[in-house]
Parts: C-alpha cells; structure tokens; sequence
C-alpha cells in the first residue's frame, strides 16, 4: 500500500538533497578558496589562469603572518574582547528576559519594541555618534571602545530570542521551587539558568561572531595605539594598495576563522537545541 507513495516522493527528496548539497558548496567555496590561497606561492596567486588546486603548497603565507611582532597581541584582544562581550552579553540579556517576561511593570511593552527598533539602526549610522560618545568617556584607543558597543548591540537580539525560552519555563516550578523553600535568586541561578542555557549559548554564539569579525569599530575607534587592536586590523598589515601581499591577507583570514570554528563545534549541539527552542517558540 506504501509502495506508490515512496515511488513519488523519492523525485522529490533526492531533488531537496541535491539542492542542499548544491547550495552548501556554494556557501563552502568561498572558505575553500581562502584556504586554498594561504598555501599557494605568490606566482599561482597572482596568475591571470587561477586553478582551484595547487600542485606546490606553502606555508610562506604563514611565516609572514607569524612573523608579524603585533600578531599575538592582535589575536590576545580579539579574544579578549570577544569573551568579555560574549559573557557580559549573556548574563546581562539573561536578567533582562527574565525581567520583561515574569514581571509586570509600566512600559514593559514599549521596552520591547524599543529592543526591536534598535535592531533596525544600522551600524553605520551609529559609527560616528559612537565615536564622539567613546571620545567624550576617554575610551577612544582602549578595548573598552569595542566591548561596550558591541555589547550594547548583542543585547536586543539575545534579550528578544531568550524571552522565549524563560517564558516556555512553567511558572508552576516558579511557585513549587517557592514553596520549597527556595529563594528567587536560587531559583533564578539553579533552576531558570539551566533550563535557558542552550538559549544563551545560541545568542552566544551569534555575539561572538560578530565581534570577532569586527573591523568597522576597530577601524573607527582604536586610532593611534596600535597596541589596542584586534585581529581584524592584521589584515592591514598585509593590504597595501600599490602591492597588496595576497597570500597574507588570505592565511590571516584562515587563522582568524579558527576560533570561529572551534568555538562552533564546541557549542553546536547546544546551538541546534537552542535554535530549535527558539523556533518552537
């Protein structure tokens, strides 16, 4: 009986599995080129026939950016600041959810729409106030320049994905956790936490990306100590209009993806449940 309608789906999933495998390398391609490039030698990169292979690797690209004495420091800040940002972030947007979803208070719904008006902003547009801003608190070419905007910007979408999951917790365990003898910040830290956490390592990792990509506000706020920059900025190093050194921009990026993907397999299956619970919701 199950027979015909096997024979007609199958057209239709090896077609979804063929559009998938598709749009993956496409979406992988750009990665593969990037890799590809650190470990060409400058004559294949500069060739006008590029090959998507290489029959000569190298790690010359790799030397170069090593040898750069600012690296390490580079790499130390764009950790740094992204932790801080990524943890700052968490916690904050943790306390805040649960404020706006289990209490009751005048313009709780304008706050709301206030946080999804801030994510309409463009971060161009807010570049140069921020910068007068940083300039007036004595911030301009410290790292505290980048983890406070950044943080300022990571909060209305984790704020508005972990409201989900804090109003999906029953508040009848709120009332029995009372009962029991458990006060609020027991219950908050022992009980809500865990059961939000996949939220906020979802939120996470969405803050970590795009503080770790940064370039806009490492460029714009960390003007004349070059001691305060982040990884981002090592790309310069290697970018010169009249001769661009190609093979170092391409093995920087490479190592700057790293941590990326680290950080993605370390959380990824706290990151598909979190997705999932936000889509649930």
């Amino acid at each position: 009986m199950n027979l015909p309608s096997v024979r007609v789906r199958r057209p239709w999933r090896l077609a979804a599995e063929a559009s998938a495998l598709l749009i993956a390398v496409v979406v992988a391609f750009p990665l593969y080129w990037m890799v590809l490039s650190a470990f060409k030698p400058a004559g294949e990169i500069e060739s006008s026939e590029p090959r998507p292979w290489t029959a000569a690797p190298t790690l010359d690209s790799f030397r170069r950016v090593f040898g750069q004495q600012e690296f390490g420091r580079y790499f130390l800040n764009s950790l740094l600041v992204a932790g801080t940002v990524v943890i700052a972030s968490a916690l904050i947007a943790f306390l805040a959810a649960t404020a706006v979803t289990r209490f009751r208070f005048r313009f709780r719904t304008t706050l709301l729409i206030m946080f999804l008006v801030a994510q309409m902003v463009p971060v161009e547009a807010l570049t140069i106030p921020l910068f007068f801003l940083m300039r007036d608190f004595g911030q301009l070419n410290t790292l505290g320049s980048l983890i406070l905007p950044h943080i300022a910007f990571s909060l209305p979408f984790a704020i508005w994905m972990l409201r989900g999951f804090v109003k999906a917790v029953p508040e009848a365990l709120e009332e029995a956790a009372y009962i029991d003898g458990a006060s609020r910040s027991r219950f908050l830290w022992q009980i809500l936490f865990p059961l939000v956490f996949p939220g906020l390592v979802a939120t996470s990792v969405f803050s970590f990306i795009s503080t770790w990509n940064d370039f806009l506000f490492a460029k714009s706020f960390i003007i004349s100590d070059t001691s305060q920059s982040t990884l981002p900025m090592a790309l310069l190093v290697f970018y010169k209009p009249d001769d661009p050194d190609w093979g170092g921009v391409m093995a920087a990026s490479t190592v700057m993806t790293i941590p990326v993907l680290v950080f993605f397999v370390l959380v990824q299956r706290r990151l598909v449940s979190g997705l999932g619970g936000a889509v649930k919701d």
